[in-house]
């Protein structure tokens, strides 16, 4: 069994994903790297072919074919670790608005803890965000607490992006039937962890808004959270949560 892999999915992040590499390659824990690219135009996958040399056996590189959407890059992801062994299984974006360092506390969380999910948490100790501006902060927050409301979940930070997953969650959820593909699949992945009973913890974390290229957040990523929650709650009443 393979120890850890940590998913990044990319699109136009020629400008980040060489210091993200470096940086995780760099870290005391032998994390193992897939960048998941779709078709950046920027060259993006071409930096991390070059970068493969010098980390063999460590950075992995999967191309798509154009923009399809966060979820499913790591429902790719995810299915691509399963395959492979892999014990521990990271999400985390490429523009160090989440800090590689702390894979390491995401890390012992599951691994020493025990924990068969651990969040990279923004909220969990107040609001621990740098350099988004206050309507940004605002949003994301009540779409935490809208998101508790109606799922019932005990998580403060319902949106995060920073995961670590032991392996059997990922083998429990029907990775198939994930129904979303942008901002609300963060969501419905922590609501079928907590649905089907697996342990979670929430690990404090800063969370600092990208410095370098452009954001993919949009309004219609936002509504997709707001309705989806509605219908994922409605449709969990129709689904059983046996583990086996």
């Amino acid at each position: 069994m393979k120890d850890s892999l940590v998913i990044i999915p990319t699109y136009n992040e020629r400008e980040n994903v060489e210091a993200m590499v470096r940086k995780v390659m760099s870290l005391s824990h032998p994390f193992h790297l897939l960048i998941i690219d779709d078709s950046s135009p920027d060259g993006t996958a071409d930096i991390v072919r070059d970068l493969q040399q010098e980390y063999p056996g460590r950075l992995f590189l999967e191309i798509r074919k154009g923009k399809l959407g966060l979820g499913t890059a790591y429902i790719h992801g995810f299915k691509y670790a399963l395959r492979h062994k892999y014990e521990y299984i990271f999400e985390m974006d490429c523009d160090f608005s989440h800090n590689p360092d702390d894979l390491i506390r995401l890390y012992e969380a599951c691994a020493i803890d025990g924990y068969d999910v651990a969040i990279g948490s923004r909220y969990i100790q107040g609001v621990n965000v740098v350099n988004w501006p206050m309507n940004r902060v605002l949003m994301s927050w009540f779409a935490s607490w809208y998101v508790r409301l109606v799922t019932g979940m005990p998580i403060a930070d319902t949106t995060a992006g920073f995961k670590c997953y032991r392996r059997k969650v990922l083998q429990t959820i029907q990775l198939n039937k994930i129904r979303f593909v942008g901002y609300a699949f963060q969501i419905e992945m922590k609501f079928l962890a907590y649905k089907y009973g697996f342990k979670i913890k929430e690990v404090p974390i800063i969370f600092t808004d990208r410095t370098k290229g452009t954001s993919k957040m949009s309004s219609g990523i936002f509504k997709e959270a707001v309705l989806g929650v509605l219908k994922m709650k409605v449709n969990s009443f129709f689904r059983h949560f046996d583990r086996y």
